[in-house]
This record gives structure tokens, sequence and C-alpha cells, in this order.
């Protein structure tokens, strides 16, 4: 249900912005807002659904009274689901539910202002570009093949991470030069870790010109901003531990 009324998209880029947004709203209440999230879905409350708005925002609601409704209707129910199964694996039903949602709202769009084959397919490959919400909850999401200059970068990425264990630079700092051959042999052994060069609570790619910090518990890489990291503060953090690995913590 969302209460703030937002522009219709009317144009490929319109509704593609809009699926963007919706998705790094979803994005953040099943990553950094998780706490939040589950505490909002109680199982003792009536039918409740997740929400991704277009500001990128997020919110838990009943769905919407009209029917039928002006917008395809996100899963119904998923608080019901909460506390009968891991909470990993419901965050990961969750987040399949939101993918599927997110493309009925896009081809939604689509469908009512006669997106014809060629707009259509422009669309799903503008989206298909990105990882799934599935992908990022689960830290599955992959790095789009291509991208130039990608490989390298996650290779920095990864071997860089390697050689800071043992210095006093924090491990989220990604603006070290390429390791040295004798470093770079060894890279090929983390080569599945360089395919997952992905932000572990947006979902974009890695970019050597952004602080990343890494999770010392589920080992994902995350955008500093994205987890309100700064590298100040990275400098007197011994041991990182990401939202979702803290709030998992928490309840043991």
């Amino acid at each position: 249900m969302e209460g703030i009324p937002h522009p219709v998209p009317r144009t490929v880029e319109e509704v593609f912005s809009d699926f963007k947004g919706r998705r790094a709203g979803l994005i953040k209440a099943l990553t950094t807002d998780v706490e939040k999230f589950y505490q909002q879905c109680d199982p003792d409350k009536e039918n409740l659904c997740l929400y991704g708005l277009p500001n990128e925002t997020w919110e838990v609601n009943l769905p919407v009274e009209e029917v039928p409704p002006e917008l395809p209707e996100p899963a119904l129910g998923i608080n019901f689901a909460r506390d009968g199964m891991q909470e990993k694996d419901w965050l990961s039903l969750v987040a399949v539910h939101s993918d599927s949602w997110l493309l009925a709202v896009a081809f939604y769009f689509g469908a009512r202002f006669g997106f014809g084959k060629n707009e259509r397919k422009k669309l799903f490959q503008m989206i298909n570009d990105l990882p799934t919400i599935f992908e990022v909850v689960t830290g599955n999401a992959k790095q789009p093949k291509d991208q130039s200059g990608g490989h390298n970068n996650s290779k920095s990425k990864s071997s860089s991470k390697m050689s800071r264990q043992s210095e006093t630079q924090p491990k989220g700092v990604k603006m070290s030069p390429p390791p040295p051959k004798d470093e770079e042999e060894s890279g090929e052994e983390e080569e599945d870790d360089e395919q997952g060069a992905t932000c572990g609570a947006c979902g974009d790619s890695y970019a050597n010109d952004e602080f990343w910090i890494c999770c010392d518990i589920c080992e994902r890489w995350f955008h500093g901003k994205c987890v309100k990291i700064t590298p100040a503060k990275a400098e007197h953090i011994k041991q990182y531990k990401c939202p979702s690995c803290s709030n998992k913590r928490a309840r043991v």
C-alpha cells in the first residue's frame, strides 16, 4: 500500500528507474534493515505484504482494499511464515516473491502503456543485467560478464583482501594497487570469490574508486555508504560484522 503518490512511469527508461527504486528498497528491508523488517512481520497480525517504493524505501503493510488493485500486489501473508522456518530461509522466500512482484509491476506498466516487442525486450535486458534480490540476499550475486575491466578489479579486490589481513589498514579499503605476480597466482584459487564482486546490500558491482568493507563473519563485501561505515571509522574496527550477521548473533 503506497500512501504517497509517485509519478507513473511511461517509457522504458522510466519503468526501469521505477524498478531500480523499488528493488533498492526491498534489498534494504532484507539486508541492512532486516531487524526492523523482522519485527514488523508479526505473525499475530493480519495478512501483511512487503512493498518496495520507487524512492528506494520499503514498508510492511496490509494489502490494498480496492479490487482489482491499481498495481499487482506482493505476496500476501509473509508474516505467517516468519516463525515456522529458519530466518535465512524465510528471508530467501520473501526475496523470491519480491523478485516476482518487481517483474509483475514492471511489465504491468509495459502492458498498460503499449510497449512493443523491442521495448519489452529492452526492458527485460536492463532488468536482467542486475542481480536478483534473491541472489543479493543469499550472497550468490554474480558480477555481469560484459563489464570491461571488471575481472581485473575483482582480482585486485580478492588479492588485496589476503594481503591486508596482517596489516593495520582497514580491510574494507579498495584503493590499493594490483598485487605482485606471485600473489596473482594464488588468486586462481579464489576465482569463485572474484565472480561475486557485488555489494551485499545494494547488489551493485565493485568499483575501485569506492570504499568497501568485508564482513568477517559471512565474508560478503559492502559499500561503506550502504552499511554506514566510513574509512575513518573502519580504522577502529578490529572485526567487522555486517548488519545481517549482527542481527543473527543477537538472537542466538
